[in-house]
């Protein structure tokens, strides 16, 4: 049997209910989220976005992963349309291979069980 283990979270940002002040410059938010920037915007990987209650909603993969991201908010044919307002946590790892990210990202589906996947689960 073949053991996979999906790597740590390279970052992870979650939602704030309001503008964050520091000194004279307010930081404005991105779909809630104001530590968007720390995703990085060049690089391959898996990402993971959690409710408030710490349950996997959504396992999704990627080239450039802050890009793919802010689409699943912007997208109207993403699969979190209608479930957009449940991010809280969005948890991303860094994969460069594509093969790794396709593998990493089955996994994740189906051992944690993500409520929104449907197109790539094994256990429903």
């Amino acid at each position: 049997m073949i053991k996979i283990e999906l790597p740590k979270p390279t970052v992870t940002i979650t939602q704030r209910e309001q503008l964050v002040k520091e000194g004279d410059i307010e930081i404005p938010s991105i779909y809630g989220f104001i530590d968007f920037h720390q995703i990085p915007r060049d690089k391959g990987g898996i990402f993971m976005f959690f409710n408030k209650n710490d349950e996997l909603l959504f396992v999704g993969k990627a080239r450039k992963i802050r890009q793919r991201i802010k689409k699943h908010f912007e997208d109207n044919v993403s699969p979190m349309i209608k479930h957009r307002d449940e991010v809280y946590k969005i948890s991303v790892c860094i994969v460069e291979e594509a093969m790794d990210r396709e593998i990493y990202e089955t996994y994740a589906i189906n051992t944690l069980k993500s409520k929104y996947n449907i197109d790539k689960a094994f256990f429903r």
